[in-house]
């Protein structure tokens, strides 16, 4: 933190030692962060409070605590991930601040307009948004826009990851990722091998570096420029830190005529951090194969010493301190008086009876010279005069508990400022622990999820099957009311899935479709984003609205506030166990069976690995272990899906799901052919509804975290 504020930076983002997104870094205690935000204040700075994971019932309770000391401090602002704390937020501490994280998967106007109604007063947009997408946003809601510009990419979209969290228990929604994407994968198809051999990390991106778009960003409406620098040393924030203040600097100051980037800067930035290259990005382009480093980084390299030598010296050792100007007074028979003006404020100090001399009359340079000894505070004297009158003598302890007076009542005057009373509205008890619960679903409906069109005929066919998603991202829309018709004969409601992704191309594909998609006679929609809820608020089109597990709902605060957002029916979340699902506050939709999406990406394996020819394809992607992951392009969107080696399945956990009471059950099916959906179907029918023990047909499965649960 110092070294970034040493080096430039007008705000840091730090995490408490709970609830934030690096649960594994040296994150400081309350004390240490109350003296973090005492710091940046002093030197005219921000900071900001990283509270930006999905949070579980019981910690809900623990939040006001947590953030009080904080606030009272002068906390400039929170970033979050989870709907429930910005509601919590905004009624707790209404003052506070709340800035939407990229967790939140932000990637067009109708989610930002949203989040901007709830209270947010900035978004972080995702990664992989394009210049052209931010103007977007810009041109459409007035908010504060904060984009990455430099450091690690994720090769999935922020909060749509479960790849850490399936495969070791460790959620990047929960600040756990163990950043499984930056392992050695093989690709491959039909039993083949793709790419070159050495090719092996086809999912670890190369790092972030904008220096020749920062103009670009700027005038596209960036509000605020991102360095993702944590756990990272102070050497290297610094030297980020202070090129990025430099080339900003230049562009505000001298424009685009006036702004050129030096080779050695683009070095230096390489020097302190070198995962296998550099990119700039999704700024100007969907994805790409150069985007990716593919190959094994070396085991050594070279180090810069020169220019660590000259970033600890000059910002990570360096003690930076805020000019003063100061007067003292002094004058026989009068007390000693001392002006100090700094950072807008000025305060004025008095001090012993001035004596008359009666050997050596003090001097103004010996008083100048006792008085400018500032040691350890955060001041330095930029101009400091000394008036004397007659022959004074002052002894020296005197001036120097004038002049620690004066700094320290000038350091307060300018912290002032900042503090808060403590008197926002603390949550009763009740409030936390009591609240509503809707009615018990004796019986739960048995719900399928569908990606492919040729096992749509089996799901229509059980009778136990009551509703059908059908994904838009394979079933094409001139057959959309065939489809639903077909659903409906069969007794059965019929929903559109909409995609994990809505971007400007999902909204084009909808804007074409329009007319098919108010004649299908769909029942409603199954939604993965909320942009989604936007876009067809905006275009008039009403149906039951169910939110997906990616629309998290991991709390009370949660979903109540996703079901103001128009949600009818909420899925349950994916990372919770049994006993914390027990507790959430209304029944849900439970995913009893399927692959599920470890991630969903802009990149494109079948792109980087063959060629991007708009067909959608099946990967394999194999690990060191030797599981296989099945890769889905799904082109009409522009995303891919990895999904989990194995599919989640709950069979044998009958009691145990009943004991929930779940408003409805799920089958989700991603990759299973016909014959596959409905052996599956019949299985779960049988065990679930009719009482039956059923053999499921399935070599390998998962339990996925409905008994582990995540940390």
């Amino acid at each position: 933190m110092k070294a970034a504020v040493a080096a430039g930076a007008d705000a840091v983002y730090m995490g408490g030692s709970r609830f934030g997104a690096r649960a594994f870094a040296q994150n400081p205690e309350e004390d240490k962060l109350l003296e973090a935000i005492d710091y940046v204040h002093l030197h005219g700075r921000k900071l900001y409070l990283t509270v930006n994971t999905l949070m579980k019932e019981q910690e809900m309770g623990e939040l006001f605590d947590y953030l009080l000391p904080y606030y009272k401090q002068g906390l400039d602002a929170v970033i979050v991930q989870d709907m429930g704390v910005l509601s919590f937020i905004k009624k707790h501490f209404p003052s506070l601040p709340i800035h939407a994280s990229t967790q939140m998967t932000i990637t067009g106007a109708y989610g930002a307009e949203m989040l901007k109604e709830l209270g947010a007063e900035r978004v972080v947009t995702a990664r992989e948004l394009s210049l052209k997408d931010i103007e977007q946003i810009r041109d459409h809601v007035d908010v504060e826009i904060e984009s990455f510009v430099h450091g690690a990419l994720c090769y999935c979209y922020s909060g749509q990851c479960l790849f850490s969290s399936l495969i070791g228990g460790r959620s990047g929604n929960r600040g756990r990722c163990a950043q499984t994407c930056r392992l050695p994968y093989e690709v491959k198809r039909d039993g083949k091998t793709l790419g070159k051999k050495e090719d092996r990390y086809c999912l670890s991106l190369k790092d972030l570096s904008t220096l020749d778009l920062i103009p670009d960003m700027i005038e596209a409406g960036v509000y605020s420029m991102k360095i993702e620098g944590r756990m990272k040393s102070p050497r290297y924030t610094a030297g980020v830190v202070s090129i990025y203040r430099k080339y900003t600097d230049l562009y505000l100051n001298h424009g685009r005529e006036g702004y050129r980037v030096r080779e050695e800067d683009r070095k230096a930035l390489l020097d302190l951090f070198d995962r296998g290259g550099q990119t700039d990005g999704y700024y100007k382009r969907h994805n790409g194969r150069d985007m990716v480093v593919w190959k094994e980084k070396p085991s050594f390299r070279e180090g810069n010493q020169t220019l660590f030598d000259f970033l600890d010296k000059n910002y990570v050792e360096k003690e930076i301190k805020e000019p003063v100007r100061g007067h003292a007074f002094l004058e026989k028979g009068q007390q000693a008086c001392l002006f100090l003006e700094a950072c807008g404020k000025e305060i004025t100090v008095t001090g012993e009876l001035v004596q008359t001399a009666q050997n050596q009359p003090m001097t103004e340079e010996k008083v100048k010279k006792q008085l400018d000894k500032t040691g350890n505070t955060p001041f330095y004297f930029e101009q400091l005069e000394i008036r004397l009158s007659g022959e004074v003598f002052l002894p020296v302890q005197s001036l120097n508990d004038l002049r620690r007076r004066g700094l320290e009542e000038l350091e307060q005057a300018v912290l002032k400022d900042y503090r808060r009373e403590s008197g926002e509205s603390s949550p009763k008890a009740e409030e936390i622990l009591n609240h509503r619960k809707e009615k018990p679903i004796e019986v739960p409906k048995l719900t399928v999820s569908l990606e492919r069109p040729d096992c749509l005929e089996a799901a229509a066919a059980s009778s136990r099957v009551n509703r059908i998603y059908i994904d838009a991202a394979e079933f094409e829309p001139e057959r959309w009311e065939a489809y639903a018709d077909m659903c409906h004969k069969n007794g059965k409601e019929c929903m559109l899935t909409m995609p994990h992704i809505f971007r400007s191309r999902a909204e084009q594909f909808f804007d074409q479709h329009g007319k098919e998609l108010k004649e299908a006679g769909f029942d409603g929609f199954l939604i993965r984003s909320l942009e989604e809820v936007g876009y067809l608020k905006q275009k008039g089109i009403k149906g039951h609205l169910v939110f997906d597990f990616g629309v998290y709902g991991m709390n009370h605060w949660s979903q109540e506030l996703l079901f103001q957002l128009g949600a009818d029916e909420l899925t349950w979340p994916v990372e919770l166990n049994s006993r914390e699902l027990g507790k959430l506050t209304v029944p849900g939709e439970l995913l009893i069976y399927g692959r599920l999406p470890m991630m969903v990406t802009a990149q494109c394996l079948h792109q980087g690995t063959e060629q991007c020819d708009k067909n959608p394809t099946l990967l394999l992607l194999k690990d060191r272990m030797g599981k296989e992951f099945p890769v889905k392009n799904h082109c009409r969107f522009c995303y891919n899906s990895i999904y989990n080696s194995a599919p989640l399945s709950l069979h044998g956990f009958e009691d145990a799901v009943k004991a929930l009471k779940p408003s409805s059950l799920r089958l989700q099916f991603t990759t299973e052919d016909r014959v596959q959906t409905e052996a599956v179907i019949r299985s779960f029918s049988e065990e679930f509804y009719n009482g039956q023990r059923a053999k499921l047909p399935l070599e390998e499965f998962t339990r996925g975290h409905f008994k582990r649960g995540v940390e």
